[in-house]
């Protein structure tokens, strides 16, 4: 029997022919660089997937089950936070300078006020 988060043949070609045109021969001349590469990549996509399958899977359980889709949604967001944005960084940022948490030596924080910044058009 095959186990249920196996990804289908399809979609292991599809990160196979990603990983292969990710890594071009002029910057992995040996080509057991190449294979580890893709084989980085390939594990990575199935994991990823094979996560987001589990979480899909739980989330329909608990709906079928009578939960509230605001709370499923909660999970959901919990499991697969979404990376900040650049505003919300410099405003952190801005934010442990102001409180004193931050001393600006290393730039960091300066650095994330002056990309959000230049994103914003003149």
């Amino acid at each position: 029997m095959e186990h249920p988060v196996t990804p289908p043949p399809e979609l292991v070609e599809k990160w196979r022919d990603e990983a292969l045109n990710s890594f071009p021969d002029d910057e992995n001349p040996c080509p057991c660089d190449i294979d580890d590469a893709r084989d980085e990549h390939i594990a990575t996509q199935a994991a990823r997937w094979g996560a987001d399958q589990e979480l899909e899977a739980c989330c329909e359980w608990l709906r079928n089950n009578g939960l509230f889709e605001t709370r499923i949604g909660h999970l959901r967001a919990a499991r697969r936070p979404k990376p900040q944005s650049l505003k919300e960084q410099a405003l952190e940022a801005l934010a442990a300078i102001q409180a004193g948490d931050a001393v600006p030596r290393n730039g960091a924080q300066t650095n994330a006020i002056r990309h959000a910044l230049e994103a914003l058009p003149d």
